[in-house]
């Protein structure tokens, strides 16, 4: 997948901004990335697009920004123009999505139907826009239609925190769009601790971190076996004894021998293993590539941090 499309799947959630005001667009740019979401689509429905993403590319160069809303060559130039890197349409246009394909413009047509989906195909693309997405029947509609066609889907329209799992839980969706956290009303009274503030609980919803098992480092055999059997007896776990570990039902993992982390490890479960690293590296953090494992797809199952916390290593798994 190109590279701006690859980043647009680990961002996993693009807002979706109209703005009256190109005044405003740097500082909403930044209280995005404060949040979590250097990306935006910032629409053509507005006098204000062309410049705002103009301004955003120009000032604010980590911020993946694209035009959506885009109906035809014209706008697409002016896009460009301006600093666009991909470009998303309301609906299925042929001849914006064939110009974006002849430039090597990554190009999210919308896609609301099996017609759409095929044309899509034909044109080579990997990823379209699933728009409106509720209003279309939603997460089931769109499990119903996609084994069909070889595409990853971003839908918008609709998408909110209530339901942006639903969709996010389907390994054919990229991305999800949405608008919740870019209101006309947070934007025009130049909210941006709130944006920061709900750009984060987005992203917080989106990665769904929780801990998994404790990773507690034994001597030998022996050691693990006394261990899971005293955590078993005290609290009626499951003794549950494994290769190079033995569980005290789920919670605790008591290693053979000596693994990872000083006191041992630390599993912390995620929705997404992928978009997980993706957004810990934004906030400095290091991983350990010699221990990435990856599913039949190539998707990461779990990875360890490089650093330790309080003599632990930390270890992301896919839930």
């Amino acid at each position: 997948m190109n590279e701006v499309l690859q980043r647009l799947s680990r961002t996993g959630i693009v807002p979706v901004i109209a703005i009256d005001d190109a005044e405003k667009a740097v500082p909403l740019a930044r209280a995005l990335t404060a949040g979590g979401l250097p990306a935006a689509e910032v629409t053509f429905r507005t006098a204000a697009g062309e410049e705002a993403i103009r301004r955003i590319a120009r000032e604010c160069p980590e911020v993946l920004v694209g035009a959506g809303t885009v109906l035809n060559l014209e706008q697409c130039d002016r896009a460009l123009a301006a600093g666009a890197r991909f470009i998303v349409s309301p609906g299925y246009n042929e001849t914006l999505v064939n110009y974006c394909v002849e430039k090597g413009v990554p190009v999210l047509p919308g896609c609301a139907n099996a017609s759409d989906m095929t044309r899509a195909v034909n044109a080579g693309l990997k990823l379209v826009k699933f728009f409106p997405a509720e209003q279309s029947g939603g997460v089931s509609f769109l499990k119903a239609l996609a084994p069909v066609f070889p595409l990853d889907f971003m839908p918008t329209g609709g998408v909110n925190t209530k339901n942006l799992m639903d969709y996010l839980s389907f390994d054919r969706v990229a991305a999800c769009g949405g608008t919740w956290m870019v209101k006309k009303d947070l934007i025009s009274g130049g909210q941006w601790d709130e944006i920061t503030r709900i750009s984060r609980e987005a992203v917080k919803t989106m990665l769904g971190f929780e801990l998994r098992h404790v990773g507690i480092n034994c001597a030998d055999e022996a050691e693990a076996e006394r261990t899971a059997r005293s955590f078993c007896a005290l609290l009626g776990l499951e003794y549950r004894p494994g290769n190079s570990s033995i569980f005290a039902g789920t919670a605790v993992e008591c290693m053979k021998t000596p693994f990872l982390g000083t006191r041992g490890h630390l599993a912390i479960g995620t929705n997404s293993v992928d978009r997980a690293v993706y957004h810990l590296e934004l906030q400095g953090a290091a991983f350990d590539e010699s221990t990435r494992k990856t599913d039949a797809k190539g998707a990461a199952k779990s990875i360890y941090l490089k650093d330790e916390i309080g003599g632990f290593a930390v270890h992301l798994v896919q839930k």
